[in-house]
């Protein structure tokens, strides 16, 4: 919480504690005393002003010894309070005299254990609660930092988990290029260059954290496929499958681009052909991604399921969908792999208003 919201809510919590107060005492102690209202009222007044600038005199003190240790902060705390109630009893009573129209007289033993009880009682009371409250909105602001920085390194590690996929590839694609141009297919050389400088201009000035819809996330693998089928022409065949009613919803950026890639990767051999489906449906209140592939399959008996495309996936899943995704792989029966995410259903508010009005 901001220094300006505590002060605010010291100061209503201060407010509204003393008026209480003094209604509290008008209705418990003053009314049944029967004084005359011309010396209760004005006497309340003051004892309820005393009262509160008492406490703002204790609050001065308590925020001082908490700087201190706790063999000196301790006796601050329990010495400021018993000082505060016999200033405040001494107080009471003077004023109260003075309305009768005497300067002083004498409190006996029985009169001063019996107000000096009562103040210490209430500003006990006001220690308390200052204490409570303080220690809650401590409490408060410590996770709410420990929030925003976890939420910052969220942030830092998905950044890094989306740039980590660019070098890999770009040096794939550079490579593809410079062995076209060696075989003077300068046509083909040009039209990748210009697909990978829309891809990397996309991957540049795109937020690594910014949701986008299915239809464009869909444009951008476009993209990189045209890439690939450069490289790769007619030994790549790619479907994509896509449910038109899911092409308004959200997903992160660059989600399904590094799937596509690990088949290739790890699933083509050099003289094998390969065929990719992309499926994108929804399921009951879920996204469904599913990739498939005719390639080699995952090695069960070894880590190389787990490429680092794989991997990031995954865990940008875990950051961005804590609890509420799902990330399955395996083998096709007849060859090849697949690879299931499943995320929550999303869509702009654009999109929903949309929906909406469609609905009805």
């Amino acid at each position: 919480m901001k220094l300006e919201s505590r002060r605010y809510l010291f100061w209503a919590f201060q407010l509204s504690g003393w008026g209480i107060y003094a209604l509290l005492t008008e209705i418990m102690i003053k009314l049944p005393s029967n004084e005359p209202w011309q010396i209760h009222i004005p006497h309340l007044v003051l004892d309820t002003l005393c009262g509160l600038f008492i406490t703002l005199g204790l609050r001065k003190c308590y925020l001082f010894a908490r700087t201190k240790s706790a063999n000196i902060s301790i006796p601050l705390h329990v010495s400021a309070l018993l000082i505060a109630s016999i200033v405040w009893t001494a107080f009471k009573w003077a004023a109260l005299q003075w309305f009768y129209g005497h300067w002083w007289s004498a409190m006996s033993w029985f009169d001063f254990g019996t107000w000096s009880t009562a103040s210490l009682t209430m500003l006990a009371t006001w220690t308390g609660a200052y204490f409570g409250i303080t220690s809650y909105l401590d409490n408060q602001a410590q996770k709410q930092k420990a929030a925003v920085a976890l939420n910052l390194a969220n942030e830092a590690q998905l950044k890094m988990l989306r740039y980590q996929l660019n070098p890999h590839f770009m040096f794939n694609s550079i490579n593809a290029i410079c062995t076209l141009i060696l075989k003077k297919d300068n046509m083909h050389a040009v039209d990748m260059l210009e697909k990978l400088c829309d891809l990397l201009r996309y991957s540049l000035y795109t937020d690594p954290l910014a949701k986008i819809t299915v239809h464009e996330e869909v444009q951008i693998l476009n993209t990189y496929l045209d890439i690939e089928q450069c490289r790769f022409g007619n030994k790549l065949n790619v479907n994509i499958i896509t449910e038109s009613h899911c092409d308004d919803f959200l997903i992160p950026s660059m989600l399904i681009q590094p799937l596509v890639e690990n088949a290739l990767k790890h699933g083509m051999d050099q003289a094998q052909n390969i065929t990719i489906t992309l499926r994108i449906e929804q399921k009951n209140n879920t996204l469904s991604i599913s990739v498939l592939d005719t390639g080699k399959g995952f090695n069960t008996n070894t880590n190389s399921q787990r490429g680092i495309g794989l991997k990031n996936c995954e865990q940008r899943l875990s950051l961005i969908y804590p609890q509420n995704n799902k990330f399955k792989t395996g083998n096709n029966e007849l060859g090849g792999a697949w690879v299931n995410m499943a995320i929550p259903l999303e869509r702009t508010q654009e999109n929903m208003h949309a929906a909406k009005n469609t609905d009805s």
